[in-house]
């Protein structure tokens, strides 16, 4: 009896640690396909839209994410909707992905999309993307701005001032 109550005690001690562990990383990241992506480019409401295209092994991307994740936490308040559509290989998710997340202290959406067959939706993101990451598109009903390029915090938060307002 006393062997079954220490095992119970080690099962409930292990059962916490991870469930405390999980909501420390907390980040979730939903995957998307690309029917899931047309929905989040597309919307007509009065929000601005930042959907940012990266991945974990992409420099550029990696020196600018927390760039975005402070737009999302300055403007959470706001009709600004920070979106992070990772381009890593589904199966890295919780290896890569969300560790990266939790190390950069990301709380801004992420998702990751599963559609691997990028030439039959790049086009639909922007006909001028060549596929190159970073990719930013920002939008409202009022406005369209689409930026393949690696963003400087300042012209990252002024161009979104400038579609937002």
């Amino acid at each position: 009896m006393k062997c079954l109550k220490v095992m119970f005690r080690k099962i409930l001690l292990i059962t916490l640690v991870i469930m405390f562990h999980q909501h420390l990383s907390g980040q979730v990241v939903e995957q998307i396909d690309r029917e899931e992506l047309l929905q989040f480019i597309s919307r007509k409401n009065d929000t601005t839209y930042i959907i940012n295209f990266w991945a974990t092994w992409c420099s550029p991307c990696v020196k600018e994410i927390t760039y975005f994740e402070e737009l999302h936490r300055k403007y959470r308040n706001d009709k600004v909707k920070v979106i992070l559509v990772s381009l890593d290989f589904p199966v890295q998710i919780d290896k890569r992905v969300v560790p990266f997340l939790s190390e950069k202290d990301i709380t801004a959406d992420v998702k990751l999309m599963t559609d691997l067959d990028y030439n039959k939706w790049i086009d639909l993101v922007d006909p001028e993307w060549s596929g190159a990451i970073p990719a930013t598109l920002i939008y409202n009903r009022r406005t369209r701005g689409f930026f393949e390029k690696v963003f400087t915090k300042d012209e990252l938060f002024t161009i979104v001032e400038q579609i937002h307002n």
